[in-house]
């Protein structure tokens, strides 16, 4: 059988969250992955999360609780060696409970080991979503 491509899952795994088909993002996680929210991020507060429940759990919930929308755009793809990928792109939301809009930069490292993603680690402009949060 043949491994896909480290660039190919990450786009299915996008293109799945996209479209709210979360458990496909979760499939392509490892069973032991090793999930990190950006310091100082409010979702921070788990990290590690290890796993694909806790990451469901931990991450996917509390943004669907918290935002009325979540977007991913302009995601941009870059392979990298050591079987990593580097996403560059922006989440665009509307919170809940006070209606602010959201537009952030965002990068994300993501490491495979045999077509499966072993490791995650977010940076964000966590300054623009606490000031988010706080208004």
């Amino acid at each position: 059988m043949n491994t896909p491509s480290n660039l190919s899952v990450i786009d299915g795994a996008y293109k799945a969250f996209i479209v709210g088909d979360i458990p496909a993002v979760l499939a392509v996680m490892d069973a032991n992955i090793i999930w990190n929210e950006a310091e100082s991020n409010a979702y921070a507060d788990g990290n590690p999360y290890i796993g694909p429940d806790e990451v469901l759990n931990g991450i996917f919930a509390r943004i669907g609780a918290d935002y009325e929308y979540f977007n991913l755009t302009d995601i941009k793809l870059h392979d990298m060696s050591n079987d990593q990928v580097l996403a560059t792109l922006r989440y665009k939301g509307k919170l809940k409970k006070n209606g602010v809009v959201l537009d952030a930069q965002a990068a994300h490292l993501w490491t495979l080991k045999d077509g499966k993603v072993i490791a995650f680690q977010q940076y964000v402009d966590t300054k623009k979503l606490a000031d988010a949060f706080a208004k």
